[in-house]
């Protein structure tokens, strides 16, 4: 065992957190069906998730903070991510769109332009994306100021 097996990162503490979000939205109408398995699958391991933390987590994901990303990309990412699990299915409902809003404004992007977001976040899903054009998609209705 390692030091850092002892002691985590700040970042893996903060994938654990961003994973569990993501299971939160998987069990949105109470299963994970198997291609919400499929993706959390790929996802732990894009974010360094254990087996054993991959089943602990799906176990109870409530028990785990989130941490809000503190870059401008990792919060696009995150949204990325959410957006993706949300809208598997590709049916946008009213309940899906009103949690949208909520995670992005808690994510950090400004209130006033959350709806803009999530409905270009939404639109974008509801083709076949990929990560570098949904950030210019969304940095195009939410630039970030130097």
């Amino acid at each position: 065992m390692t030091i850092s097996d002892l002691y985590p990162t700040g970042m893996h503490e903060q994938n654990i957190g961003h994973f569990a979000s993501i299971v939160k939205l998987a069990l949105f109408d109470n299963k994970i069906d198997n291609n919400e398995r499929l993706l959390l699958e790929r996802l732990a391991v894009r974010l360094d998730i254990s087996t054993s933390e991959f089943q602990e987590i799906l176990k109870d994901p409530s028990k785990y903070p989130i941490n809000s990303p503190v870059s401008y990309d990792e919060r696009l990412e995150h949204l990325f991510d959410l957006t993706k699990m949300l809208f598997l299915d590709k049916n946008p409902t009213i309940d899906k769109t009103s949690t949208m809003d909520r995670i992005a404004v808690g994510l950090g992007f400004p209130v006033e332009n959350a709806r803009e977001i999530v409905k270009e976040a939404i639109k974008f899903f509801l083709e076949e994306p990929d990560l570098e054009n949904f950030k210019e998609v969304i940095k195009k209705v939410n630039p970030i100021k130097h």
